[in-house]
């Protein structure tokens, strides 16, 4: 069966991350379905112009295996104030599924409350900034604590798609795509 995987899109998010995770696990033979927020093509934080596979509303009635929340701003701002986003979330952690976010976007999983009692690693200050307690912050490129997997930035994009392919596939598969990309 193959892993299938929500990217949800929202405007002002970080086109690299967004484009460098759906890339590669298309490429690892993984199902990915892009969703606007708002039904319109997505303006990204560089002016790149994405166009969503289909709108949340419309995703939100399939099943997913993980959920990836790009980063950039003001893209993971409006993840963070839409109450389908903080409750497809909560659905997907109680199902024991994956959910994962970069950059800026690890703070929507700690106000979903996905990130309690874990290790998670997010752009420089922005969990920093957050009264959060009970989240072991690395600082590392990439933190996969159970079923929940944060990133640094633009810059881990890669490494980040990696490991989310090496999650849905195994390592045989990463390895495949990570030798192809000629890294």
């Amino acid at each position: 069966m193959t892993a299938k995987v929500l990217v949800p899109l929202a405007q002002g998010c970080e086109e690299l991350e967004a484009v460098t995770v759906i890339d590669l696990l298309r490429r690892a033979g993984i199902e990915v379905v892009t969703a606007g927020l708002d039904g319109e093509p997505v303006r990204a934080s560089r002016g790149t112009v994405l166009v969503p596979d289909t709108t949340l509303d419309a995703a939100l009635d399939e099943d997913f295996d993980m959920v990836v929340l790009p980063g950039g701003l003001p893209g993971a701002d409006y993840l963070d104030e839409d109450p389908r986003i903080q409750a497809l979330l909560k659905r997907m952690a109680g199902a024991g599924k994956y959910t994962a976010a970069i950059c800026a976007a690890p703070k929507v999983l700690a106000r979903a409350g996905l990130l309690a009692g874990r290790c998670a690693t997010a752009y420089p200050g922005v969990l920093e900034s957050m009264d959060l307690p009970d989240v072991t912050l690395t600082g590392e490129a990439v933190v996969r604590d159970g079923t929940v997997i944060t990133s640094r930035g633009p810059g881990t994009a890669m490494d980040f798609a990696l490991v989310l392919i090496e999650c849905l596939a195994g390592r045989t598969v990463r390895e495949d795509v990570e030798k192809a990309l000629v890294r």
